[in-house]
């Protein structure tokens, strides 16, 4: 079975691992990119989303998107963890192809709505595209098939701040928004991403097999590797978005519960978020307000990695 998919991303060096399963894998059809500010700004996200596609021999329509967050001020782009061009800073080739005159979120739900009850929506980056997706027709709610969001952490502390993961914390405005929107949705955090290290070895296999993309890949790893070396003393990177793909495909590898999500929007615990799991009781109801969704709260570490490896080389 194929999985049509839309991927929001801000690619970021582990966003272009994460793209270059989508173009290949052959178990996505890979409708479009959509981009955002996050790791990069949009305008450079952009770029990056039409030179992975031409690197890789595929023609895939990328929409630009949100530029900043829905409400609170914009934080400068983590130039020290992806590069200020996002890919390492290493060389890279001139862009042919230009976006959609679609913003992204006219992308979205023109994609969900010409083929109901079928796409998966699956962002790995802040999340203002879709709360703007929800904006322009609140029904997509009833005609997506799964959004899979990379983002948060439930047992696991923060990564920008103690307890925010930086997707929730770029816009807790616009997390607050599609986490509750009521749509069939799983949360794959940093309780799983940070289980997992894509290793030198891996990075090998990876650029044999992706001929210039893996070239790419490969530039760009060395750059993040260096950053996870200090930050987490890992020797390899975290591969936090593609890890969204390996729960889409391998759910197997994953431990998962049902529950209630909330994002915290400001004040010190600003992009927590928090989940009570179904049928627990707490001091008040209001832990279960919103809407049930699915986290996942561990993985196969090792094997998800693995498979991100085997599924690139």
């Amino acid at each position: 079975m194929r999985h049509p998919i839309l991927f929001d991303t801000d690619p970021g060096v582990d966003d272009a691992q994460a793209i270059a399963i989508a173009l290949r894998h052959p178990e996505l059809e890979l409708l479009g990119l959509t981009t955002t500010y996050g790791n990069v700004d949009v305008e450079v996200a952009t770029r990056n989303a039409l030179l992975l596609a031409e690197l890789a021999g595929r023609e895939v329509p990328v929409a630009q998107g949100a530029a900043a967050p829905l409400i609170k001020p914009r934080h400068p782009a983590p130039a020290h963890i992806h590069g200020a061009n996002g890919l390492g800073d290493i060389p890279l080739p001139a862009v042919r192809g230009r976006a959609d005159p679609r913003s992204a979120a006219q992308f979205i739900v023109d994609t969900v709505n010409g083929r109901p009850g079928e796409v998966t929506l699956v962002a790995v980056g802040p999340l203002g595209n879709l709360a703007a997706a929800l904006q322009l027709d609140p029904t997509l709610t009833e005609r997506v098939n799964r959004v899979v969001i990379m983002g948060g952490a439930i047992r696991e502390g923060g990564n920008v701040t103690p307890v925010a993961e930086a997707n929730m914390f770029n816009d807790p405005d616009a997390a607050a928004r599609v986490l509750t929107a009521g749509w069939p949705l799983t949360l794959v955090g940093l309780d799983v991403t940070h289980r997992c290290v894509l290793t030198p070895e891996h990075m090998a296999r990876i650029e044999a097999g992706q001929g210039e993309l893996g070239r790419v890949l490969a530039g760009s790893y060395a750059f993040y590797r260096d950053f996870y070396r200090d930050f987490l003393g890992i020797e390899g990177c975290c591969p936090h978005d593609s890890c969204a793909l390996a729960w889409l495909l391998r759910p197997e590898l994953f431990t998962t519960a049902r529950g209630h999500l909330t994002v915290v929007t400001e004040g010190d615990a600003e992009g927590q978020t928090i989940f009570a799991p179904q049928g627990r009781a707490f001091i008040e109801a209001r832990w279960a307000r919103t809407p049930l969704v699915e986290v996942c709260l561990d993985a196969d570490g090792p094997a998800v990695s693995d498979w991100i490896a085997d599924s690139l080389a």
